[in-house]
């Protein structure tokens, strides 16, 4: 079947881009293997015409807000997030018409609607960069509230109003996991993804998100590493630092929409060139704004955003 796609793939003149949660046979067959700020970069300079995106249906939109003149395909059209369905744009609008003068950060686990009416979006990488240059003493931040918290630390002269959305995933972990990881790793080192809850952030060793644990993992002198994300990026942590060891925080925790992309509906995908992405022309536009300011380095200097 990897040979098929292989040869699918050349046919079609496509790319396969895949974010580190997906099931271990699609991160191996991908092209490109990243975050959401790295897919959301490269998909942006690709020179191929078609990009399957194998990830979730923000992302695979994403790709297509920031290259609207190439056909994306999303081979699991129903792969959602259930962390993007909290907010819909009435309410967005509700929150913006009660704090007029604030500024709105929209993470990119969100629509291509909420990022059309948000002024910038950001990832988990670059969130406490994002709000800190954000030219205004108030911060709508959306939709996740555990990522928000961790900003607020970081920034603490912004005032952040906090949508109470979450991911599931990320919510599961609870700080009796890191005593166990302890008591069962004495030494490891404890990386968790700044979706995590307040008290996991704050007690675990890093606070990074899924890129910055990869290069933690490459940098680090440790040999042994507890990790608090979904449990699909220990499979690359572990293809990429063979000679260390990597284990879940707590029990492994699974995000079902990033394991729906299977060999079968790649293959698919690329035998009929669908199902494919679709965005209205005004909607794309204006969210095209907010996430190149998510990926323009510009932004991120004082003074850069006017």
């Amino acid at each position: 079947m990897k040979d098929r796609i292989s040869r699918l793939k050349r046919e079609a003149g496509a790319v396969i881009l895949a974010h580190n949660y997906q099931l271990p046979e699609i991160q191996e067959i991908a092209d490109h293997l990243g975050d959401s700020l790295e897919l959301a970069r490269i998909s942006k300079q690709l020179s191929e015409e078609v990009i399957v995106f194998c990830g979730v249906r923000f992302m695979a939109e994403t790709a297509k807000i920031l290259s609207p003149d190439k056909k994306v395909i999303l081979p699991s059209p129903d792969a959602g997030c259930p962390l993007a369905d909290t907010i819909e744009p009435e309410q967005l609008r509700d929150l913006q018409g009660k704090h007029p003068e604030a500024w709105t950060v929209s993470y990119v686990n969100t629509s291509a609607a909420i990022k059309a009416i948000s002024d910038v979006c950001c990832t988990s990488g670059n969130a406490a960069a994002v709000v800190k240059n954000a030219p205004a003493e108030e911060v709508i931040f959306v939709p996740d509230r555990n990522l928000g918290s961790w900003v607020q630390k970081q920034v603490p002269d912004k005032r952040m109003i906090l949508w109470p959305g979450f991911c599931y995933v990320h919510e599961l972990f609870r700080a009796e996991d890191l005593d166990e990881a302890r008591r069962l790793h004495p030494g490891a080192e404890i990386i968790v993804h700044p979706e995590c809850r307040p008290e996991v952030a704050a007690g675990a060793d890093y606070v990074l998100s899924t890129a910055g644990m990869l290069k933690r993992a490459r940098e680090s002198s440790a040999k042994k590493f507890i990790i608090g994300t979904e449990i699909g990026l220990i499979h690359r942590l572990k293809r990429e630092n063979p000679e260390n060891e990597f284990y879940s925080l707590g029990n492994a925790r699974i995000c079902v929409n990033m394991k729906k992309t299977t060999l079968s509906d790649l293959e698919y995908a690329l035998k009929t060139g669908e199902p494919v992405i679709q965005i209205p022309e005004e909607t794309r536009t204006r969210a095209a704004r907010a996430l190149e300011n998510m990926i323009n380095p510009d932004y991120h200097n004082p003074g850069a955003v006017s």
